[in-house]
Formats: C-alpha cells, structure tokens, sequence
C-alpha cells in the first residue's frame, strides 16, 4: 500500500492511500488508521476486488449475514468512517457497493476485500474526535454523539 498526506489544515488532514493487489482492504485501511492515530474522519474509495465479503445486518440475531462474492468486483462506491472505539483504538465501518461482470451488484458491510487490480481511498480526518460504543441491545457500536470531543 501507499500513502500520501494530500493536505493538513487547522487539525484537519486528508490522506490517499492507493492499495496494490494482494492487499486485504479492511484490515489495511485500519492498520493506517491506528498508524496515524484518526480518531475522526470519513472515507470513501473505489476500485475492484479479486474477492470479497459483505455483510447484513440482522437486527433480530444482532449479527451479520455473511454474503461472500467469490469474484472479481469493481468497488462501485465504497463509504465509511473512522470512529475510536471502546477501547480507544480506531474503529472502521465501512459499507460497499459491488458490481460484477453481468451488471448486477453485491453491497453491505464491507466484512473483507482483496485488491485485484487496485482500490483507491481517500481519507478525511476531521479535528472531533468521534466514539463508536457497543451497544448491547443492538449487538453492534455506532457513534455516540454525547462523547464526540
């Protein structure tokens, strides 16, 4: 994977990162995350995946259905945030839009991907920090704007 800082202005930083085949994206992108200490910020990206795995969210098990695209993807749209976690680390959600060579299209949470040829991401660190907490009547975290800093 490479990196480049593009801008930095009064706390707020925007980063590219281009990844190479091979790379898996989810756990690259949060690698780069804790690397760069984001507490806060917001992505998007695109490109293609040899394979990858997405998810759905079933609110009534609170958990995620796995939806396995065992092809090559291009990475339509890909949106998410960086958020700290319970523990203070960075916390990535992210959810993709997959079209495959017929035209139709696989999307949910971005579970794994593997980079086939690249994926390109762009990273929009904001200077607020945001908390993502567990939830245990949902089984799942989303952001707490009460302990945004």
């Amino acid at each position: 994977m490479k990196q480049k800082l593009l801008a930095e202005d009064a706390g707020e930083r925007t980063f590219i990162l281009v990844l190479e085949e091979g790379d898996e994206a989810f756990s690259a992108i949060s690698a780069f995350a804790a690397q760069e200490n984001i507490a806060g910020a917001s992505l998007t990206a695109i490109g293609a995946f040899s394979r990858a795995t997405v998810g759905f969210f079933r609110i009534e098990g609170k958990n995620y259905s796995k939806i396995p695209v065992a092809e090559q993807s291009e990475v339509l749209s890909a949106i998410g945030d960086i958020a700290r976690d319970d523990a203070g680390k960075p916390s990535l959600h992210l959810h993709a839009v997959l079209g495959l060579e017929d035209g139709s299209t696989r999307g949910g949470h971005l579970l794994e991907g593997y980079v086939r040829p690249t994926l390109e991401v762009i990273i929009r660190e904001s200077p607020t920090a945001l908390r993502r907490r567990k939830r245990p009547d949902l089984g799942i975290a989303l952001v707490d704007l009460d302990a945004a800093s």
